[in-house]
């Protein structure tokens, strides 16, 4: 069972990877501790009369590992997520590498910060942002900079590709450990304990699986405490734009997006009307939603000419609440489906925006 649902949800990260590859190299990048605690915020009265864009901004974007130059344990053999045994037995230059950056944050939350030698566009905080990048127009793997850095194991999963890029370093000898590209609240200590694992340092990954685990069982009781009940909850969707593609998806069901909604106490209507992961946005499908708020990634509303242009290119969210209110929420790209260690402020900023939106720029979203 564990496999079946393992290579559903590459296939869904290959999905999104490929719509990703024709948007710019140069995503949002993480926010610098500009946004607003929860627990300090000033929340609106009722959010579904609210009206006008906010943008997602996390409250501190400072790494914290669990341990500083830990004892790794090694020779380690590890089964990845597509069933390959993987052994490796030096993490002296570890080169992580996802969709989201999600990978490259928990090596250096497990401590392990000084052994990366690269990163994908998507791994933009301060402590790596200078590290050479191995991707290229966009999210396209490049093998000759990969050998170039001469990596002795590589973390990633399919969301990148050409695939065969990957391929092409096991051959060459080079351990390559794949994780499942499937990002959710319910599976970021299952990632984190799996590298942690991978790289021979199990008792930090178990640590740092916890501490996210409590992070967020903690926010989401604080959110819990501030959200509207019953009907008066925010019907939400999440909608993915390339505005220069034309490209407009809607997300539902297992894509993330909605394990993303429920806990910060919406409503994902994606789901309620059957829309199973990652699907093209019909004008039928979004008015049937009639969402009061609309969740996009920054550059994706960017791409679409900003809350006005959104509204002419798909003009059928003019016809929903959301629309007639502007009622858009945008967070950087490399931050909104990261999930990992820094899930807890990911769903504080997003609860900032769309409870507290007075406390937010509105920069992004114009």
């Amino acid at each position: 069972m564990f496999r079946h649902r393992t290579h559903r949800a590459l296939a869904v990260a290959t999905l999104l990877a490929t719509m990703l590859v024709g948007c710019s190299s140069s995503l949002e990048a993480e926010a610098t501790g500009q946004g607003k605690a929860l627990s300090s915020a000033t929340l609106i009265d009722n959010p579904k009369n609210y009206e006008g864009p906010s943008t997602a901004l996390l409250a501190s974007a400072v790494l914290d590992p669990v341990a500083n130059n830990p004892e790794v344990k090694l020779p380690v053999t590890v089964t990845d997520a597509q069933g390959t045994n993987v052994t490796i037995t030096d993490v002296s230059r570890i080169l992580p590498i996802d969709l989201y950056g999600t990978s490259s944050r928990i090596v250096f939350d497990l401590g392990l910060g000084k052994n990366v030698v690269g990163r994908d566009v998507s791994s933009d905080f301060e402590e790596i942002k200078d590290l050479p990048l191995v991707t290229h127009n966009g999210h396209e793997l490049n093998a000759e900079s990969i050998l170039e850095l001469a990596p002795s194991v590589i973390i990633t999963d399919s969301s990148l590709g050409p695939w065969d890029v990957v391929l092409q370093m096991r051959e060459a000898g080079i351990p390559v450990f794949v994780v499942d590209s499937h990002r959710s609240l319910e599976n970021s200590d299952e990632m984190i304990t799996q590298i942690a694992d991978a790289l021979g340092v199990p008792e930090q990954g178990a640590k740092l699986a916890e501490r996210t685990t409590n992070q967020v069982t903690a926010i989401t009781e604080q959110i819990s405490e501030i959200t509207p009940q019953g009907n008066d909850r925010l019907r939400m969707i999440f909608l993915y734009a390339r505005g220069q593609s034309g490209v407009y998806y809607l997300f539902g069901e297992g894509s993330g997006a909605d394990s993303l909604i429920t806990s910060i106490g919406g409503i994902d209507v994606a789901s309620d009307i059957g829309w199973k992961g990652m699907r093209p946005m019909t004008d039928e499908a979004l008015v049937e939603a009639a969402p009061d708020l609309v969740i996009m990634m920054s550059s994706g509303l960017e791409s679409a000419g900003g809350v006005e242009g959104i509204k002419t290119s798909v003009p059928a969210l003019a016809h929903t609440p959301a629309g007639a209110k502007n009622r858009i929420v945008d967070m950087a790209d490399s931050d909104v489906l990261s999930f990992g260690p820094n899930s807890a402020g990911i769903l504080e900023a997003l609860s900032v925006a769309v409870y507290a939106p007075a406390e937010t720029t509105t920069d992004g979203a114009q």
